[in-house]
Formats: C-alpha cells, structure tokens, sequence
C-alpha cells in the first residue's frame, strides 16, 4: 500500500461554527476520521502544519508547506494537502515553483462546506485526493475538486460558493472522477531526473486592476515600494494614453528604477496581447514591457514572485518568467 503524507493546513473543510461565523478547529487526524474507507486504499499519516482560514494565508505559509514535503520527500509515496479555498489557486500555483519536477503527486484539495456538515462536499473531495495520491500514474502538483484533476499553474477559483467552484483556465482537466474511479483525459509520463525544491519568494509584489479614471499617482507609491508589478489590464492589454501619456510617463520611471512589470488582463480565459492595439503597442515597442500572455493572474503573480527571489539580472528575469513550468505558459 501506499505511504500517503496528510498536510492540514485550515480552510472550511476543517471548520467549524462559532458565535462570530466559521473559523478552522478541527485537526488532520479528525478529518481522516469522516472517511474510515480511505484505511483500504492507502496508510495515512496525518500532520496539522497550521490551521489557518485561507484568506489569512502568505507567502511564508507557502514555503512552509514546501519545507514540510522536502524533509518528508523520500519518507511517503504522495502527499494530501487540505486547504481553504478562497486563496487555493495562489497555494497550488506557489507549490508548482518551489517543488518542481516531482514524479511524485502533491495533491490539493478543501470543500465549500465543513465536514462536518451532512451535506458537505468535503468527504468526496477528500477521498477523490487520496485515490489521486496512491495512483501510479499521478505525478505533480495538481488539485482535486469537484471530481477534477485540474494542473497546479492553470487553476481559477470562480463560483463563491458551488460545488464546482474551480476551473482550469485555457488548458483541459488531466482527468475526471467516476465513482471514486479515475478517467484521465491527459496522460503523460513522469518527469526525468531528481525533483527540485526551493525555498524562497520575493513577496514584494503588487497586483495592479485598473479601473477607468485610476489616478496614475498610485503608480509612484509602488515606484518607491515594490519590486515588482503586475497591471491587471482591460482587454488583451494596454494603458490608457489619457491625461497626456501619464500613464506611459509613469511606467518609464519604474522601469528606471529596476522595477520588474508584467502586463496581464482582467479576463479570464484567452490571455493577453498587448501590441494588438495601439494603447498596447506603444507599450511593447517602447519598453519592450513582459506580459502574462496565457498565465492565468494567480500563477503570474507567484511566478513573479519566484523569478525575483532567483534573479534580479533583467535578461534572467525575462527568460525565467518566460520558461513553461508545468504548463503555466503555453507558447
């Protein structure tokens, strides 16, 4: 049988009510215990890492997670990370940087409802990650939800509260479940050669949605903060050229001072595409500017986050950025 790792980490599926709403109380080993049939499949450890709401996680509760799985690497055969759901896609995408090349499944996944509620979608979720975790072809860092294996770098929480609250933005679920059985839709081989772990992200990072009218003054308080921006655009990209290229004026500078920029779009599916335009192509053939093209937002802002805790040569940010990792980026 497989030696599977169980990682709590909070969320609503390890919540329970109090007099001021929901908060995590119940531990790893509490949660194994709603889904005694799991003992058939695979043996479980179980470790509550922390018990956090979601919204409460950071960056530094991300390389935990990653810390805990490389002392563990060569003890389990698969690793279960139970998860709140609101920043789960920023959680999935950060793990796919700092574990890479892992021919061994680092799984995802969390509810909409506590566990304890009857009517909960926790204990299905839960045992789908378990069945995905002992299966020998699974690999990688992937979350499991609502019947879906969706890839670590592609997912989008975007329903608040149903069920199906996660897609896979402009790539294809690996695979699906069917009473507790895997169907794969993408089937590859593992990865070649060892596995390769980092520890370190530059979480001085902002994510910048314009709106219409936004005072270009916002762009100084991140010139003298931040090392790194992402413009969460309109369209396929660009900013405006009104009141006089203010706009244009204020990018230059941060681009003076070192300040890595990512150009991506507020619009879900297609990516960005920011000479298509003339708001945008003034941009790229001035400053020759990065964009997420088809990153999804979450994976453009935690791979910024990666690439400058490696590098702040500009050539090496450019090709690191621009370097499919588990298809993240698909050119």
């Amino acid at each position: 049988m497989k030696q599977i790792l169980l990682i709590g980490t909070g969320g609503t599926i390890a919540s329970k009510e109090s007099e001021n709403g929901l908060v995590p109380a119940i531990s790893a080993d509490e949660i194994l215990s709603f889904i005694p049939e799991v003992r058939d499949l695979c043996r479980i450890t179980a470790y509550q890492l922390f018990n956090l709401d979601s919204t409460n996680m950071t960056p530094e509760n991300w390389i935990g997670i990653a810390d805990f799985i490389r002392d563990n690497y060569e003890i389990y055969d698969g690793f279960v990370i139970t998860h709140g759901t609101d920043t789960m896609s920023y959680s999935v995408a950060a793990l796919s940087y700092l574990i890479q090349n892992s021919r061994k499944p680092i799984v995802f996944t969390g509810s909409q409802k506590s566990i304890y509620e009857r009517d909960s979608d926790a204990r299905n979720n839960l045992l789908n990650a378990f069945i995905f975790a002992s299966d020998d072809d699974a690999f990688g860092v992937r979350l499991v939800f609502d019947n879906k294996i969706l890839i670590g770098t592609r997912t989008r929480k975007t329903h608040t509260k149903s069920f199906n609250a996660f897609e896979s933005i402009d790539y294809p679920s690996v695979g699906i479940f069917r009473d507790h059985r895997i169907i794969y839709y993408i089937k590859e081989e593992k990865p070649e050669g060892d596995v390769r772990f980092f520890s370190s992200l530059n979480s001085n990072i902002f994510l910048l949605k314009l709106i219409p009218g936004l005072d270009e003054k916002i762009f100084g308080y991140i010139r003298e903060n931040y090392d790194g921006v992402v413009i969460e655009s309109f369209g396929v990209g660009g900013v405006p050229s009104y009141p006089s290229e203010n706009y244009s004026r204020e990018i230059e500078k941060m681009i003076r001072k070192g300040i890595t920029i990512i150009m991506a779009t507020q619009v879900p599916y297609e990516g960005s595409d920011i000479e298509l335009y003339q708001v945008g192509y003034h941009l790229k053939e001035r400053f020759d500017l990065l964009e997420a093209s088809t990153m999804t937002l979450e994976t453009s802002v935690v791979k910024l986050m990666w690439v400058l805790a490696q590098t702040r040569d500009k050539d090496e940010i450019r090709r690191l950025f621009y370097t499919p990792i588990d298809k993240d980026i698909l050119i």
